[in-house]
C-alpha cells in the first residue's frame, strides 16, 4: 500500500477499534469521539496534503516503486535532507507546530532503521537487525501512524526500576516462549495514543539504564489494538467549537498512560531486549536522536513564526505596536525565530554522511537549539499574555455573539482599532488558546518538557560540551603576557 489518504487513516482506525479508555469509559469509535475527532480529523488532513502537493511530500519507494511518504526517506546528501524538512514543513505550517507528535516526528526514528538495522544486532540477538530493517521498511510501504512511550511511571525518581517498592509497576519482561515476548506493566506518556496505528516501545532520551535494569531494558512496535494494551488517556482540552477554541478544536492531541496485561509481542517486532547497554546507546549510535531533533526545529520554527504572526496581530489590532515596550518584546520573539533558523541552516549545511550512509545534520546545531527552545518558549507565551492582558480575561464566546438581543452589544463593545468586536474576540481567543486555555497551557508544558527535564539535558550538554579548547584559549593568554611571578618562599 503506497502513502495513504485522509479517509483510509480514518477507516484503519475504525477497524483497528483501538482499546482506548477516556472518563471511566471505553471509546466505541476514536473518529467520532469529542474528545478526539478534532485531532484525527487533523491528522486526516496531513495524511491528504502527501496527495494534494505529492512532488513535495512523496517519493518513490526503494522497495515496490509506489509513491510513499518523504519524510520516511534516507536522505543521502544535503539536498535531500533539505527536501526531507521541506517535506515536513509543509506539515507543520498546517498545525502551526502545535501537534508535537504529527507523523513526522516518529517517521524520522523509523528512517534510521531502515539503515542503522545493524546496531539491533548486536548483543545476543543478531536477528533483532532484520526485524529492525523489515519493520523501518513495512511502516514506510503502509504509512504507519506511530505513538511511542519512553518513560517508566513518575514513583520515585530516587530509585531505579529494580529498586521500588513495587518493581512490577513499570514495564517487564514476564516470559519468553516460541512465540515471542511476554510483557506488563505501565509505560508514560503516550501522545496520539489511540489515534495512531501503531506504538513504539523504545528507552528513554534522557534516562540512562544499568545492568539491574535489564528486564525493564526493552524496544519494540506493536499494533495499537493488540490484545492487553490499553490506552488510558488524560481528559481531553478539546473546547466545543473554533470560534471558541480555535487550537485546542485542532490540534488537541491527548496523552495517555500505557497499561501493558500480558502483552505478547511477536519475536519479530522486538529489537532490543533485555539489554541496558544497547537501550542507553540506540538514540546516538543510530543518530535517531539527531534526525528527530532536525524534525523538532523545523517544528519549532513553524510554532515561533505562528505565535509571532498572533502577537504582531494583537498589537496591531489595538493599536500597541508603537509603543517602545511593546516593540521590545515583539523583538524577543523576532530573535527567538531568526536564531532557531540559523541553528537550522547550520545543522543542515554542516551535515556528513554517517557510517550508515545517512546524510546527518550537524547534531551540535540541533543540541544547542533543542536545549535552548524549552527555556525560552514559556517566555514567549509570556509576552503574547502579557500584551493580551484583560482583554485576555473578559472574552466573549461564539454563543454570547450569536444570541440577538447581546450580541450586537459585544459586537460593538469588543471592537478595536481595525476590527469588529467579533473578529478581534476571535483574534483574542485564538492567543488565549495558545497560551492560556487548558491547551495552551499543556502546550507550554509540553515544550519545556519535551526532550526530558531541561535541567538534566542542560547537565548532559555542558558535560559533553567540547570546553578544553575555551580554557586552553585563556591560559595561553595570559601565558602570553609573560607576567614575572613572585617569590612566594
Amino acid at each position: 500500500m503506497p502513502a495513504k489518504n485522509g479517509q483510509q487513516y480514518i477507516e484503519n482506525l475504525r477497524k483497528a477499534d483501538n482499546n482506548v479508555y477516556i472518563h471511566g469509559r471505553r471509546v466505541d469509535d476514536v473518529t467520532t469521539h469529542p474528545s478526539f475527532e478534532g485531532a484525527v480529523a487533523s491528522m486526516a488532513k496531513l495524511y491528504d496534503m502527501q496527495h494534494e502537493n505529492p512532488g513535495k511530500m512523496l517519493y518513490t519507494s526503494p522497495s515496490t516503486g509506489d509513491k510513499v511518504g518523504k519524510t520516511f526517506m534516507v536522505p543521502e546528501t544535503v539536498d535531500q535532507l533539505i527536501e526531507r524538512r521541506e517535506a515536513m514543513m509543509e506539515w507543520q505550517s498546517f498545525t502551526k507546530g502545535m501537534m508535537g507528535r504529527a507523523p513526522d516526528y516518529l517517521n524520522s526514528e523509523v528512517m534510521t532503521m531502515a539503515k542503522a538495522y545493524d546496531f539491533y544486532g548486536r548483543g545476543d540477538h543478531p536477528e533483532f537487525a532484520e526485524n529492525a530493517r523489515k519493520y523501518a521498511e513495512f511502516a514506510r510501504e503502509n504509512d504507519i501512524s506511530l505513538t511511542h512511550t519512553l518513560i517508566h511511571p513518575q514513583v520515585n525518581r530516587a530509585k531505579i526500576q529494580a529498586e521500588q517498592k513495587d518493581a512490577n509497576v513499570a514495564l517487564h519482561v514476564v516470559e519468553k516462549n516460541d512465540d515471542g515476548v511476554v510483557v506488563t506493566g505501565i509505560r508514560l506518556l503516550a501522545t496520539q495514543a489511540g489515534i495512531t496505528d501503531e506504538i513504539f516501545v523504545f528507552p528513554s532520551t534522557v534516562m540512562k539504564a544499568g545492568e539491574k535494569d535489564d528486564p525493564y531494558s526493552l524496544a519494540f512496535a506493536l499494533p495499537n489494538n493488540t490484545q492487553g494494551l490499553k490506552y488510558l488517556s488524560r481528559e481531553s482540552f478539546e473546547g466545543k467549537n473554533a470560534y471558541d477554541h480555535p487550537a485546542a478544536s485542532r490540534f488537541e492531541e491527548g496523552d495517555a498512560v500505557v497499561s501493558f496485561d500480558n502483552v505478547l509481542v511477536p519475536w519479530d517486532r522486538v529489537f532490543i531486549l533485555e539489554d541496558s547497554t544497547l537501550c542507553n546507546q540506540a538514540f546516538q549510535e543510530t543518530n535517531a536522536v539527531t534526525h528527530m531533533a532536525h524534525q523538532v526545529v523545523a517544528k519549532d520554527i513553524a510554532k515561533t513564526e505562528f505565535l509571532l504572526g498572533v502577537t504582531l496581530k494583537l498589537m496591531d489590532s489595538i493599536g500597541i505596536d508603537g509603543f517602545q515596550h511593546v516593540k521590545d518584546k515583539g523583538t524577543e520573539i523576532m530573535l527567538t525565530l531568526e536564531n532557531m533558523k540559523s541553528h537550522l541552516y547550520r545543522a543542515e549545511h554542516n551535515a556528513r554522511l554517517d557510517k550508515w550512509g545517512m546524510m546527518t545534520p550537524d547534531f551540535a546545531a540541533l543540541n544547542a537549539a533543542r536545549n535552548w527552545f524549552p527555556r525560552v518558549y514559556p517566555r514567549m507565551a509570556e509576552i503574547l499574555r502579557v500584551l493580551g492582558a484583560s482583554g485576555l480575561m473578559g472574552i466573549p464566546t461564539y454563543d454570547d455573539f450569536a444570541d440577538d438581543e447581546i450580541g450586537p452589544i459585544l459586537n460593538r463593545a469588543m471592537q478595536s482599532k481595525n476590527m469588529e468586536g467579533f473578529e478581534r474576540v476571535q483574534l483574542f481567543r485564538l492567543a488565549w488558546d495558545m497560551t492560556l486555555s487548558s491547551f495552551g497551557s499543556r502546550q507550554t508544558h509540553y515544550e519545556y518538557y519535551f526532550f526530558g527535564d531541561p535541567v538534566k539535558m542542560g547537565m548532559a550538554y555542558f558535560d559533553q560540551y567540547d570546553k578544553e579548547p575555551l580554557k586552553n584559549e585563556v591560559d595561553d593568554f595570559l601565558k602570553s603576557m609573560n607576567v614575572k611571578r613572585p617569590n612566594f618562599n
